[in-house]
């Protein structure tokens, strides 16, 4: 088994934690606000707050984790110097 070296440990670390962390806003935003959704009964741009929340809110959610994760995974492959050579 190949022993990992220090800058890849904490590279790994890094990783894991902005992994985890936008995890829990994926699982807060897709169970706890869609499941409490139900009673927030307001209007929100004309439609009930949870038809937004379903159809739209958690959507562009989705969309914000897949861009921060992307730009910061960039951002972290250059810190250790294991990004790709762009052509």
């Amino acid at each position: 088994m190949q022993q990992l070296s220090e800058a890849h440990e904490r590279y790994w670390q890094k990783n894991l934690r902005i992994t985890g962390v936008l995890l829990a806003i994926w699982f807060f935003v897709t169970f706890v606000i869609g499941y409490f959704a139900r009673d927030l009964s307001f209007n929100f741009f004309g439609w009930p707050f949870s038809f937004w929340v379903g159809a739209q809110g958690a959507l562009v959610v989705y969309v914000l984790i897949i861009w921060y994760y992307a730009r910061t995974m960039n951002r972290l492959d250059q810190e250790f110097g294991v990004a790709e050579e762009e052509e």
